[in-house]
């Protein structure tokens, strides 16, 4: 039994879950998400406040996809009533980064601006930020997968180098620095 499948998901004040086959519905103060699921192996109830997700059949699919349902619909939830967020870190020096609207316009030592327009539902705001961090980027909205995307995008245009750090980070992020040539002799 799947143990993440088998829990309850319980369903906040102003939230309306609405099962259709095969795609569920969730409103919330923020917005909606519609999450699609596999109707011929997983049912999803609502029952007082709680929202369930069951199998019908057996199989090794429906095992794997009973979880994996549940914790779509809970991060759908909770996206609707308090939204994601993802930090992000401008190092190097010369390194900036501008928003306006849902455009996001960088610096990143290259001979060109490096733009970005964040998809629909997505809001990307520039912070200033401390010590030897040039700007953090602030990326947000209800969708978990499409905010942490939207992330991964922006660090792809420049990943921190493993020499001196410079690029996007994530804000807690690990760099494994190597030893320059002159540290090896």
């Amino acid at each position: 039994m799947s143990r993440i499948g088998l829990m309850p998901i319980p369903l906040p004040e102003g939230v309306a879950v609405k099962t259709e086959p095969g795609r569920v519905l969730v409103t919330g103060p923020r917005g909606s998400l519609a999450v699609p699921y596999d109707a011929e192996r997983l049912s999803v109830s609502v029952e007082e406040r709680l929202l369930r997700v069951g199998r019908i059949a057996e199989e090794k699919r429906a095992r794997a996809l009973h979880g994996l349902v549940r914790s779509l619909l809970a991060n759908a939830i909770a996206g609707v009533v308090q939204g994601f967020s993802k930090r992000l870190e401008v190092h190097g020096i010369g390194f900036r980064a501008e928003a306006q609207g849902r455009r996001l316009t960088m610096q990143l030592g290259l001979s060109h601006p490096v733009v970005y327009e964040a998809p629909e539902g997505i809001d990307i705001r520039v912070e200033e930020a401390p010590g030897g961090v040039q700007a953090r980027i602030v990326v947000s909205g209800i969708d978990k997968q499409q905010v942490g995307q939207v992330a991964a995008d922006i660090r792809r245009k420049r990943k921190p180098e493993p020499y001196k750090g410079k690029g996007i980070r994530y804000e807690n992020e690990v760099i494994h620095w190597k030893a320059g040539k002159a540290a090896v002799s």
